[in-house]
C-alpha cells in the first residue's frame, strides 16, 4: 500500500496538539515520507512555512483545501 499523501503536497492537521504553533490550521508542506510502523501506518515529516519539521502519523493530517 503506497503513502497516501507525497513530497511537497500541501495538508492539514486532523487533531489537535498542545503547543501554540502546531495549532495554526496549516497549510503544513509534506517534506519526507517515512516508512510504515508495526500498526502498518505511514508517517510524514511535515513542516509550517519553513518553520521546523514535525513528525506526523498518515491520521493526522488530510489534503489541504484552498477553499478552507
Amino acid at each position: 500500500m503506497p503513502h497516501k499523501y507525497h513530497l511537497r503536497q500541501l495538508v492539514r492537521l486532523t487533531r489537535g496538539f498542545s503547543d501554540n504553533r502546531a495549532s495554526a490550521s496549516g497549510p503544513y508542506e509534506v517534506m519526507r515520507l517515512t516508512p510504515a510502523d508495526q500498526t502498518g501506518e505511514f508517517s510524514y515529516r511535515i513542516t509550517l512555512s519553513g518553520a521546523g519539521e514535525r513528525a506526523v502519523r498518515e491520521s493526522e493530517i488530510t489534503a489541504w483545501a484552498s477553499d478552507t
